[in-house]
């Protein structure tokens, strides 16, 4: 699991500027799934304007050219590398994670993470199941959703996960030292073009309560997070509205 899903995920955040595009989709019986597209199609196009055509016809996405166009459980890849486990929760949880790549002319341009139709104990679950495993998780799932009522956690504004797999490993495959915070931070800066999140409603909105400048309201049915990488790590940036908590009522 670990040589196909946090080398595949830090090849991809540490190489190149990316664009990351999250969607949760609230349901009506409580649960809610999570879509997040990366998209590297610039960098690819980039990086082969400066790689001489000697070398272009080398496989160079290592893992990521294993990884299937087609939806694809994190149980069965694990399953075709000959692992298993006996857990029954973290085999649930396996069985709703999805991974797949995108391809233009056979070269790996994107990645997708599917978590799909969660429940409020899956989620419990997937907590425990990330101590082992590095994901590039919108925080935002663990917001408590009821079937109507969303309670944002504001804190959850943040892209811990990201950051963890940038942390945990360098892009040589060697961990790397405590310390490092600052050097994660420059490198989220750098290499993260845009991040976003549409959080959607199978109700149509009736009130939100509570405000955030990252925060706006798109349609009947959806609102959406823009992240500013710049002054999430600046410590002197203020924010005109920055509520701990944001309620989202649907009908």
């Amino acid at each position: 699991m670990k040589k196909t899903l946090l080398l595949l995920l830090i090849s991809l955040f540490v190489l190149q500027s990316c664009v990351i595009n999250s969607e949760i989709v609230y349901h009506k019986d409580a649960a809610s799934t999570m879509l997040t597209d990366i998209d590297m199609k610039e960098f690819i196009k980039e990086m082969k304007a400066m790689t001489p055509d000697s070398l272009q016809n080398k496989k160079e996405f290592g893992d990521m050219d294993k990884l299937p166009t087609t939806w694809t459980s994190i149980y069965e890849l694990e399953k075709k590398e000959g692992k298993t486990t006996k857990d029954p929760d973290s085999l649930r949880i396996m069985k709703k994670i999805f991974m797949k790549s995108s391809k233009e002319n056979n070269d790996p341009v994107g990645f997708s993470l599917k978590l799909d139709h969660f429940t409020q104990t899956d989620y419990k679950a997937l907590n425990n199941f990330t101590k082992q495993e590095t994901l590039p998780l919108e925080q935002n799932i663990y917001n408590l959703w009821d079937g109507k009522t969303l309670t944002i956690d504001t804190n959850n504004f943040n892209l811990k996960s990201l950051k963890e797999a940038l942390s945990k490993q360098s892009p040589d495959g060697q961990s790397d030292e405590a310390g490092d915070d600052g050097k994660t931070e420059g490198m989220m800066m750098m290499f993260f073009k845009k991040i976003e999140t549409t959080l959607k409603f199978e109700g149509k909105i009736k009130s939100i309560t509570g405000k955030h400048d990252w925060l706006k309201q798109v349609d009947d049915h959806s609102v959406k997070i823009e992240y500013d990488i710049k002054s999430m790590f600046d410590k002197d940036a203020t924010l005109k509205n920055a509520d701990k908590k944001i309620i989202i009522v649907t009908e």
